[in-house]
């Protein structure tokens, strides 16, 4: 992208969301909640789809917060689960969001790639909930990093 963005705008997060709710719609997924944080971890948008179940929006937001807060996915974050469980295990209590260590949580890169904010998608597998979150961080012209 060569005029990638300083900030993560409300009309990029409401792309994202919708596009990884089409996503998931054409991969046929249970119905999914997805959080769009800025690079401060503050939400900037969330929506949930019909039937989500309640812990949702935490879940969403917790594994965007949590790849802001180490830097890299909420994939790697499980990795990081599997090889240090205590380390990964302490950090909810002192993140805002919590750290969610599954698939779905993907940074987003703005200009010189400096991180600009987060996605958080859950609902159905990890695995299918990251490729919702990189259809809409995608579908908004945007990139991931880490």
């Amino acid at each position: 992208m060569t005029d990638a963005p300083t900030q993560l705008t409300l009309a990029a997060a409401n792309t994202i969301i919708a596009a990884a709710f089409a996503k998931g719609a054409e991969l046929n997924l249970k119905p999914l909640s997805v959080a769009v944080l800025d690079a401060g971890a503050h939400l900037i948008a969330f929506q949930r789809q019909d039937g989500s179940s309640t812990l949702r929006p935490q879940i969403a937001a917790g594994k965007a917060g949590g790849a802001l807060a180490l830097g890299v996915s909420s994939r790697k974050i499980a990795e990081m689960a599997a090889e240090r469980p205590s380390f990964v295990a302490s950090l909810g209590a002192i993140s805002p969001h919590g750290v969610i260590p599954a698939a779905g949580g993907a940074l987003i890169a703005g200009t010189g790639g400096a991180v600009i904010g987060a996605v958080g998608v859950t609902g159905d597998l990890s695995d299918n909930d990251e490729l919702c979150a990189l259809a809409g961080v995608q579908a908004a012209g945007l990139a991931t990093k880490g």
